[in-house]
């Protein structure tokens, strides 16, 4: 006679996330051209199966990543979703590695609009940057829907981006810059620009927001809202026209020398001499025009054409700009006649300098 045997029997739904197949898939490459990869490493021989075993178990994987996709489109909802069983550490994963993009591609979209036409073109950056086409169209997609959700929110970028997207600190920041960088309208894809790389205009970004935008600390209408410019704030700029007066230009000039001579190299402190006024009234140029669009719009072009593109051409070092401009900086808040036309000047040029100054360095490529 058989003994009665207890069974416990436990079904589940938990789905499964296999990181190398799901990084495969948002790179763009099909089931097969991921089998392909996998074959060459000697899988096949490894677990002794074939081929098309393979591939069907990637296209598996790749399914079900397709129907993730729609919850990724909206990460808050993947999270409340009760169909996929996925663990909360899995889940911040995949939402990470969804929103992860290629900087060259990135670099590519900057200064586009986001428009349906666009995202036609990305013929263009897949051959350029030879990332695979699937791949740069998720990436504009993203662009595209996170500048859609937090452009008009009130508050920081950087929180509204982690709130609505579940990205971490670094992440959220970048697509903080990109959405700044894409509400103005920067122009970043003119010839001269070419050769500066994604993480400049990101770095420069990050300075205008924290200290030229409405978020910015120092702002008078502080309305807790970064994604725009302090427009007071460029218009105040118009002041700084004194500092190309004459008598400032001239002392603003000889404090600088005093202070730079024999640690800049010969052939730079004499181009820094004779062409002192040039490189100010530039500096000074580009601060009272901010308040047009227009040259907001132009700014990277503007820096380059017109301050750094000459630094380089006469032969100055990443050290002797960083140095100069320093200098440059505090001595301007030391000329007595700019001093007495208005404590507000000081502040107003200080808060300026210090991003353009940033900002020069970061352009700077030698």
């Amino acid at each position: 006679m058989m003994s009665d045997v207890d069974v416990d029997v436990f079904v589940g739904n938990n789905t499964t996330i296999d990181p190398e197949i799901y990084q495969l898939w948002l790179d763009g490459y099909s089931a097969q051209e991921s089998a392909l990869r996998f074959q060459k490493r000697g899988i096949l021989q490894k677990y002794n199966v074939s081929f098309e075993v393979l591939q069907s178990d990637i296209q598996d994987h790749y399914r079900c990543f397709c129907m993730l996709e729609r919850l990724l489109h909206n990460p808050p909802r993947l999270a409340e979703q009760l169909i996929y069983q996925i663990e909360p550490e899995t889940q911040g994963f995949i939402i990470e590695k969804y929103y992860e993009f290629d900087s060259v591609v990135i670099r590519e979209i900057l200064g586009k609009k986001l428009t349906a036409k666009q995202r036609k073109d990305l013929d263009d950056v897949s051959e350029k940057t030879r990332v695979p086409l699937r791949s740069c169209r998720r990436q504009f997609d993203n662009v595209k829907r996170v500048f859609k959700i937090v452009e008009d929110m009130k508050g920081s970028l950087v929180d509204n981006i982690k709130s609505n997207f579940l990205l971490r600190g670094n992440l959220a920041k970048q697509y903080a810059a990109i959405v700044f960088l894409a509400n103005n309208r920067f122009e970043t894809g003119k010839k001269k620009l070419f050769y500066l790389t994604f993480e400049d205009f990101i770095g420069c970004a990050d300075l205008m927001i924290a200290y030229w935008s409405y978020g910015s600390s120092e702002s008078k209408q502080h309305e807790d809202m970064d994604v725009d410019f302090d427009r007071e704030f460029f218009q105040e700029l118009r002041e700084l026209k004194i500092l190309t007066e004459k008598d400032i230009i001239d002392e603003h000039k000889s404090l600088v020398c005093q202070q730079l001579k024999g640690k800049l190299s010969d052939r730079v402190y004499a181009d820094m001499e004779s062409n002192f006024k040039n490189h100010s009234r530039v500096l000074v140029n580009i601060a009272t025009g901010l308040n047009h669009s227009k040259e907001a719009r132009d700014f990277f072009i503007d820096v380059v054409e017109k301050f750094t593109d000459p630094c380089r051409q006469i032969g100055w070092t990443h050290a002797e700009i960083s140095l100069f401009l320093k200098v440059y900086a505090e001595v301007g808040m030391q000329i007595e006649n700019f001093v007495k036309a208005g404590p507000q000047l000081v502040k107003l040029w200080e808060r300026y300098i210090h991003t353009m100054a940033g900002c020069i360095i970061q352009l700077y490529h030698v």
